[in-house]
């Protein structure tokens, strides 16, 4: 006949209170590293605030609008045009750089992206500091797109809705102001 083993009671009494004591000091532990790691994760450390008094001179870095030449347009629903003076912008690096870098484009100027050929085009706002109105134009220099009030500094893709030869980019709210839409046209010169 096999011997029986006896637990005694006062040991397994002593090692259940062990584990449990055990299990709480893990327990505490994995809640203080959670806790930690919310902590990390939703910390943002405080930014020292500019200083309010001192004065930033943009125009020393910025570069500035220089007029090549003028620009018409010419809505249907309207028989006198619209005069603006224009940058143009006709090389590939001219059409990378853009208006990139500037903090203001004075009121009735803008920017013209002259491309060699007709194509879908798209730009985007990167280090561009004010928002625009891109005006996409055919090889007929009829206006086929606009997109209004573009966000600063955005990285996403501004399309044009059909191909376009040229590419007009003036202040925000200029296209609303003097009811310019797709299908008016364009004449310029340089």
């Amino acid at each position: 006949m096999p011997k029986k083993t006896t637990i005694k009671k006062g040991n397994n009494k002593k090692t259940r209170r062990k584990l449990s004591f055990i299990q709480i000091i893990f327990l505490i532990l994995a809640v203080l590293i959670a806790i930690s790691f919310l902590f990390l994760s939703i910390y943002i450390p405080k930014r020292n605030k500019p200083n309010t008094k001192q004065t930033v001179n943009y125009s020393k870095s910025a570069p500035s609008f220089r007029k090549d030449g003028t620009l018409s347009i010419v809505p249907l629903q309207n028989p006198s045009s619209i005069q603006i003076d224009i940058e143009i912008s006709d090389s590939e690096e001219e059409r990378m750089r853009g208006l990139m870098d500037r903090f203001n484009l004075p009121e009735n100027t803008g920017m013209l992206f002259i491309f060699p050929d007709e194509s879908p085009r798209s730009f985007w706002m990167k280090n561009t500091f004010i928002s625009l109105d891109i005006i996409y134009i055919n090889s007929k220099k009829e206006i086929v797109s606009i997109q209004k009030y573009t966000q600063p500094k955005s990285l996403y893709s501004i399309p044009s809705e059909k191909p376009a030869m040229y590419v007009l980019e003036v202040i925000a709210g200029f296209t609303d102001k003097h009811g310019i839409n797709p299908g008016d046209r364009i004449e310029f010169s340089y």
